[in-house]
């Protein structure tokens, strides 16, 4: 995402005539010379500034790792993992300001989490299996759709669309799992069986000690994966996520 400087305002030239009140706004502040930085300055200067997008988690470094769920074309996340995850990733982006809908077999599942997000307001739907219509996504008010179909999911009814984002929930790789990993923008994997790092090896380019980590990592611990980079990360709920999803979990 592009951060754009606006240049500072020019002061107004010194008048002599005594300060005017201006109704509603009070006495005109005092005049003050522009601050100006020379350029050689610059290198002094540290802001702490990345990506915007939905706190996942944090890498090996400690520090803070950033999905960016919205953007103004179609974006597809695949995570191979287990519920909880999915339900954090979906209670992150509800506290962003985004809607979650989600797609499901197993609606008693999601009930407890639909109910928590928002402090009541309506920000999760919950769905049958088909019965997803069209969301609305705008810049003002992205979505999520998730959809927890197993390991078979069919292909989705809903059309793509600017500032909709689906993640698809694979618990473990069913035998159309390559046609949904070549679909997707990010891929999250929790821990799987060693056949399954294999499989995911040759669908994603995994490395050798990327291969050898996936049967061994702990509950809370996601590798995300696109085309061109790969990174580990470690996701801990905060107290409200932890009352209402419950601690880390691989399975369901």
């Amino acid at each position: 995402m592009a951060y754009q400087t606006y240049p500072g305002q020019t002061a107004p030239e010194p008048t002599a005539r005594a300060p005017r009140v201006r109704p509603g706004f009070g006495l005109r502040g005092p005049r003050r010379e522009r601050h100006v930085l020379a350029v050689e300055d610059l290198a002094a200067l540290a802001f702490p500034v990345g990506d915007d997008g939905v706190l996942i988690g944090v890498d090996p470094q400690q520090q803070p790792a950033v999905i960016g769920l919205f953007r103004p074309n179609q974006y597809e996340l695949v995570l191979v993992g287990g519920m909880w995850m999915a339900q954090v990733i979906a209670l992150r982006a509800a506290a962003t300001g985004a809607r979650v809908a989600v797609e499901t077999a197993r609606p008693q599942a999601w009930s407890p989490m639909a109910q928590a997000a928002g402090g009541g307001q309506p920000c999760v739907t919950i769905h049958q299996v088909g019965r997803l219509g069209a969301q609305g996504a705008s810049v003002a008010s992205p979505v999520l759709v998730v959809r927890d179909l197993g390991a078979r999911p069919p292909r989705s009814r809903l059309s793509a669309a600017p500032w909709q984002t689906t993640l698809t929930l694979l618990p473990y790789l069913g035998p159309n799992a390559s046609r949904v990993l070549n679909a997707a923008d990010l891929v999250g994997i929790q821990r799987v069986s060693p056949q399954e790092a294999e499989i995911l090896a040759r669908l994603l380019s995994l490395g050798d000690q990327e291969v050898a980590a996936l049967p061994t990592l702990g509950d809370n611990i996601t590798l995300w994966a696109t085309r061109m980079r790969r990174q580990f990360v470690m996701t801990n709920p905060v107290e409200a996520e932890g009352q209402v999803l419950g601690g880390p979990r691989r399975m369901d």
